[in-house]
């Protein structure tokens, strides 16, 4: 990305990527789960990581990404594309067998794992402090005694921490690569988990309608979440990023209440409050550091001035 283009992407705050993620992140999954009894789980997960590469391909051209990639970059791509089209998998099996919401419950785990780890300040551990609690209060957590579909949740969750650690790693150079990287990691996974899914994905062959929505979910689960999180991650600290992660369960019960007209009870909506609160007292670790740093440089500046002879 380049050009005026690459201009105007810098200037939307990178907060405002993430809310876009979260509005698609539950859209997707909730028109996926209807074509399980047409296509099944295999082929429905499947199609939405085929539909991505296709989507993605014209814009990111990830045939070039992979040509100049050296083996540091190849092996990076590579785990990325495994990661992603196995996260996939695990989270729709996981739908198969257990409601959403605790699918979703279950796959913040780790990432709030990440979020612990970096937050060394008081005002960071305070902002979890109230959103951890509102996630689990919007959540309405309960124990399933489904072995499988908790096997699978936990696995989700798991590959989620991946997903998070190498899509910060392709983003650091910037968004525009990041993207261009993601591209590549999507036609990988595509083709990494086409003999898993891609028989069943067959079912849309000669029906339009069910291809269709198989490239819906695709554009609505896979593209358009996973550049806005590239789009994010590249100007974002992967703490800050994990922090954010917190709105998805909020956005759910929003998503809910338009689509579904399920309306959130008094305790889903102090969770969101909860919620919001954590993210208004968060402060990204980059930004500290940035303050640290004008700081020293500042009293550096002061000391050395105190050494200059004045005539």
């Amino acid at each position: 990305m380049a050009g005026p283009g690459a201009h105007a992407v810098s200037k939307v705050p990178p907060h405002a990527w993430f809310i876009v993620n979260a509005i698609f992140h539950y859209v997707g999954p909730s028109f996926a789960v209807l074509l399980f009894p047409v296509i099944g789980v295999f082929g429905v997960a499947w199609l939405r990581i085929a539909a991505g590469a296709i989507i993605l391909a014209p814009i990111t051209l990830p045939w070039r990404v992979l040509a100049k990639a050296d083996r540091g970059e190849w092996i990076l791509l590579f785990l990325f594309g495994v990661s992603l089209g196995a996260m996939n998998f695990c989270f729709y099996l996981a739908l198969e067998h257990l409601p959403l919401s605790l699918v979703a419950a279950m796959e913040f785990i780790g990432p709030l794992a990440i979020a612990l780890a970096g937050s060394r300040t008081i005002q960071n551990v305070a902002a979890l402090g109230f959103a951890i609690p509102g996630v689990c209060l919007v959540l309405n957590l309960r124990w399933m005694q489904d072995a499988t579909g908790l096997l699978w949740a936990g696995a989700n969750a798991a590959l989620f921490v991946f997903y998070i650690l190498l899509g910060h790693r392709m983003a650091r150079e910037g968004a525009s690569s990041g993207i261009g990287r993601l591209g590549a990691g999507t036609l990988i996974a595509a083709v990494v988990t086409a003999p898993i899914g891609a028989t069943e994905a067959l079912a849309t062959v000669g029906r339009p309608s069910l291809l269709l929505a198989g490239l819906g979910v695709g554009l609505a689960s896979s593209v358009i979440p996973y550049v806005c999180d590239q789009l994010a991650m590249a100007r974002l600290s992967r703490e800050s990023f994990v922090i954010l992660l917190s709105l998805l369960p909020a956005s759910a019960a929003v998503v809910g209440a338009i689509v579904l007209h399920q309306l959130p009870t008094f305790m889903n909506a102090l969770g969101i409050a909860m919620v919001m609160i954590g993210l208004a007292i968060h402060r990204p670790a980059t930004r500290h550091r940035a303050v640290v740093g004008a700081a020293a440089t500042e009293t550096r500046s002061r000391l050395s001035n105190r050494h200059i002879v004045r005539p």
